[in-house]
């Protein structure tokens, strides 16, 4: 399963509308670098948040899940408290091939402060824009940066194409726009 290079995401992103909208080469004058690198496409945050609050001492249950678990942010930055995390999701929209799997590792810029992202790996034939966990593991409050990178996607080429994608399975997070919460089947 190889990691597919810059070449390959330039030419899926320009001719099948993979990544949208795409930046052709990476940027990082003055910002937390994104767009495409070398064998990856480091994505940016949206400038639209949802912080973890526990105001309404709210229980946090998957499968019965309180948005008055979050408050809700818009700008240019974004104060995670201290051992808390907060939701965001990517301004670009993935579409992503049949014979693809794509994993996302965090910056390393912010992992050096104690700024952790998770992202559930984007199945075959998943499309929409990406919810991004990321989590503050310091005892201190953390600023992230709207409009800058804040993940790597890797793309997974399959040896042949999958027998059932996300697509086929109808799936809960399909075609998502803007941070969204967990929800059961």
């Amino acid at each position: 399963m190889p990691v597919m290079s810059d070449l390959w995401i330039r030419r899926m992103a320009t001719e099948q509308g993979m990544i949208e909208p795409f930046i052709e080469t990476q940027k990082r004058d003055g910002v937390i670098s994104y767009g495409l690198s070398s064998y990856g496409y480091d994505a940016r945050c949206s400038n639209d948040f949802k912080v973890f609050t526990n105001v309404d001492s709210a229980i946090v249950d998957p499968k019965d899940f309180n948005p008055a678990s979050f408050v809700d942010r818009h700008g240019p930055v974004c104060i995670i408290p201290p051992n808390s995390f907060a939701l965001t999701n990517t301004v670009e929209y993935f579409r992503i091939p049949r014979d693809v799997l794509v994993v996302c590792l965090g910056k390393s810029t912010y992992a050096r402060c104690g700024i952790i992202v998770n992202v559930t790996p984007l199945e075959p034939e998943w499309e929409g824009q990406v919810t991004i966990e990321i989590s503050n593991t310091t005892p201190l409050p953390a600023k992230i940066y709207a409009g800058e990178g804040i993940c790597q996607f890797l793309f997974l080429q399959g040896n042949e194409p999958c027998e059932t994608s996300y697509a086929d399975k109808a799936g809960k997070y399909m075609r998502q726009r803007g941070v969204a919460l967990p929800r059961l089947g």
